[in-house]
């Protein structure tokens, strides 16, 4: 079966090189178009809006419809907003195509018309893969579908190269990314427990905060640079921020880190646990508690046969769980129910 895959992150003027998991799927069995946007959308860390703006809608609107009007026999969509203006247009046209929405992490679930639209939009999209466990219930709740429409996946991560070792002469701790990160508990138990930190984040995420002596805030910094650092520092943090209306948070992070075999302290929330497993694969901290992050830092700090079990076993367990391969694989059976329930339809 032939499937358009439609995501926002993929080049139009290089797409025959553009990365997904289509290179792990069974030839036989399924082949893959993939759909770039005529225009370039903004990264989600460069955004100023905090909603889709009406012309960044106009460009998914433009994609969704040449998808839809592909030779392709079903869809694979990326975020969001692209299921939400293919559902749209499959209702417009009385269109019987499959369609799976891949990385569904709508973020916040609104309400009033948006929701509506929301239940709308969405109401006809096959298959919606989320990654944990906590997005099935908020979905399934918030567009009055049934959980079987929803199928937990994993966030996959290629396999990383290690290029740098621990910096053992002037450690430091690293806490990468942006989306609700919980900073400023960071910032009190780095500052009491006087330990030297570089956070590698968006601006936006730091405003208002004071900014304590042991911490360095470098902006802009590349992908590269990144991993640099999380290969470099003694242990990476991810603290959250937790919300009720907030679905996921610090998935893509925690699990490079983890295949990087780096020694992981996350807040126990939005799914964490669906990744790390308390003191074998990392460790996990009460959210907005100074305390707890506090005695968790002390700890992996002082504690070098514990930091390199977390670590070892991290990396051991990403790769066996969170490769692109073995996503493959599940998303795989998933096309194949969809596509089988489909042919008994008709």
């Amino acid at each position: 079966m032939k499937w358009a895959v439609v995501s926002p992150f993929f080049s139009q003027d290089d797409v025959d090189n553009c990365r997904w998991l289509n290179n792990y799927f069974s030839e036989d069995e399924h082949t893959f178009q993939l759909i770039a946007p005529r225009q370039p959308l903004p990264k989600w860390h460069d955004k100023k809006a905090t909603v889709t703006t009406f012309s960044e809608w106009k460009i998914y609107w433009k994609q969704a419809k040449e998808a839809l009007d592909t030779e392709a026999d079903g869809l694979i969509t990326v975020f969001p907003q692209l299921p939400a203006a293919i559902g749209l247009q499959k209702f417009l046209r009385r269109s019987n195509k499959p369609v799976i929405a891949w990385v569904f992490n709508v973020g916040n679930c609104s309400t009033g018309p948006r929701r509506w639209l929301a239940r709308f939009s969405l109401n006809k999209i096959d298959r919606f893969l989320v990654h944990s466990y906590r997005e099935i219930e908020i979905y399934s709740q918030w567009l009055n579908l049934p959980k079987s429409r929803f199928q937990f996946v994993p966030f996959p991560s290629p396999d990383i190269n290690i290029t740098y070792n621990e910096a053992t002469d002037k450690p430091f701790i690293t806490s990468l990314g942006s989306a609700h990160r919980d900073f400023d508990t960071l910032f009190q138990a780095v500052e009491q427990l006087n330990l030297s930190t570089v956070v590698a984040s968006g601006q936006s995420a730091l405003e208002g905060l004071t900014i304590p002596n042991q911490v360095q805030t470098p902006f802009g910094i590349s992908r590269a640079e990144c991993f640099r650092l999380a290969q470099q520092a003694r242990i990476n943090v991810v603290p959250l921020q937790p919300k009720e209306d907030v679905t996921s948070a610090g998935q893509v992070t925690m699990v490079e880190a983890m295949v990087m075999g780096r020694a992981i302290i996350a807040t126990d929330c939005y799914g964490t646990a669906d990744y790390i497993t308390h003191g074998e694969t990392g460790w996990l901290v009460k959210p907005n508690c100074v305390e707890s992050l506090k005695e968790a830092l002390h700890l992996l700090w002082h504690d070098n046969n514990l930091r390199q079990h977390l670590g070892s076993n991290a990396q051991a367990y990403a790769r066996a769980n969170f490769s692109d391969s073995g996503a493959a694989k599940v998303v795989e059976a998933v096309l194949n129910d969809v596509t089988g329930k489909k042919m008994c339809d008709c």
